[in-house]
């Protein structure tokens, strides 16, 4: 199983939103570095949800459903991929990006060493501790 962190604007498309959904394609990336992670995402992998510009904090764990395909936003034939994520559970209490920074344990968190990533992957650790923070 891997380990991943999506982000979202709260005002574009939020945690709650996501919620009532069920569900969403996560779509619109189009950094090349995101989709490749993207790519490499597969059904059962854990991804934790957050709540970036406003918020800037951790609100809750998705599961990805299904494998990358074309993203249905994108022009076809184009590179741009989405998976299909499922809400799993919020955080008890959202851990924040200043608690991020505070924990010695996350200091070489894809967050703070690549902040404009949409999509990053985490170490099995890094996803454990940010689960421990926010319960």
């Amino acid at each position: 199983m891997n380990y991943w962190l999506v982000k979202s604007e709260p005002e574009a498309y939020s945690w709650d939103t996501f919620v009532r959904d069920g569900g969403t394609d996560w779509t619109g990336v189009r950094n090349y570095q995101a989709r490749n992670f993207l790519q490499q995402m597969q059904p059962g992998d854990l991804v934790l949800y957050y709540h970036s510009v406003s918020d800037k904090q951790v609100v809750g764990v998705a599961q990805v459903a299904t494998p990358a395909a074309p993203d249905a936003t994108a022009e076809a034939g184009s590179p741009w991929v989405a998976v299909h994520l499922q809400p799993q559970q919020p955080l008890a209490q959202p851990v924040s990006l200043v608690r991020i920074k505070q924990d010695e344990r996350l200091s070489q968190i894809g967050l703070l060493r690549q902040s404009r990533l949409s999509v990053m992957p985490l170490k099995a650790a890094e996803f454990d501790t940010i689960l421990e923070l926010g319960a």
